[in-house]
């Protein structure tokens, strides 16, 4: 007879032998409860990674300020990084055995088999994204902005309907032109743009009136890149759910539910609000347009 998992069977005496045997039969496990290795299986040994024993990560580039510094996401410097580094760390990996992988923003979370372990890029969580790709939980939470030249017609808006006339644009597949369309709904079309750059660059060159990027990333664009600029003004939660970024993960991974861990105990933990403060703290208010 061959005994029972995780169960040592003792046969005292001959005459209970019938019944030791019932209790050394192999028993089921009772519906819903987790098995004894459940609590192991966001263990680096047992992360089934795109590289054994490595943790690849992606993002776009050129990699932006405030998330990322110096254009360079393996440093650990800038909002993203920092985060990406922790959620390496939760999850057992050092910092060199992290390798850093370039996606553009669109692919990371086309339909398709990814290359990477999770991507990192300012990808706003959405039902309709979430077609396609897997989200960890929520890492930030954004909200979209005005930016305008000084000065401008636009840079005077103080209200939704005052920016229905102007002339707007934003980078393509972002909820920043998802705002333009839902939100303000302008009388002409948004200009679209491949890249962020390119946005900031029909900014300077008048072709567009202002542009809309999230709130940290306007106040990057006005104090360092475009400094006759200004925030209009950020736009209110729509719904009752925050919009916010999250890590970006094949369909149906078997790291989502890991990486989701560590991201909620970054969160829970104080860690990513320390984050936070060190690469975005000016990253502060910014008027309410209604």
């Amino acid at each position: 007879m061959h005994p029972a998992p995780r169960t040592l069977c003792r046969a005292a005496v001959a005459v209970v032998l019938l019944s030791a045997a019932v209790s050394c039969a192999p028993q089921p496990e009772e519906s819903g409860e987790p098995s004894s290795s459940a609590g192991s299986t966001c263990e680096k040994g047992a992360l089934a990674t795109r590289t054994s024993g490595r943790l690849t990560i992606a993002t776009d580039e050129p990699a932006y300020e405030p998330w990322f510094k110096d254009g360079k996401p393996a440093n650990g410097k800038g909002f993203e990084s920092a985060v990406a580094y922790a959620v390496a760390d939760r999850l057992g990996y050092a910092k060199d055995e992290v390798a850093w992988q370039t996606v553009p923003f669109n692919k990371a979370f086309a339909p398709g088999e990814k290359t990477f372990d999770f991507d990192i890029n300012q990808v706003s969580v959405s039902e309709e994204r979430k077609k396609a790709v897997d989200f960890s939980s929520g890492y930030y939470d954004v909200r979209q902005a005005v930016v305008a030249l000084k000065g401008s017609k636009a840079a005077k808006a103080k209200s939704i309907a005052d920016l229905k006339g102007v002339k707007l644009g934003a980078q393509v597949g972002t909820t920043s032109l998802a705002s333009i369309d839902d939100v303000v709904k302008p009388e002409q079309a948004a200009a679209v743009y491949a890249k962020n750059d390119q946005a900031k660059s029909a900014l300077k060159n008048g072709q567009v009136d202002a542009i809309v990027v999230d709130l940290p990333t306007a106040f990057y664009i006005t104090g360092t890149e475009v400094t006759d600029a200004t925030i209009v003004g950020q736009f209110e939660q729509q719904g009752g759910t925050p919009e916010q970024f999250g890590l970006v993960l094949d369909k149906g991974s078997a790291l989502t539910s890991c990486v989701s861990r560590a991201v909620d105990s970054l969160r829970g933990d104080g860690t990513l609000a320390k984050i936070e403060q060190q690469w975005l703290s000016d990253a502060v208010d910014a008027p309410v347009l209604k």
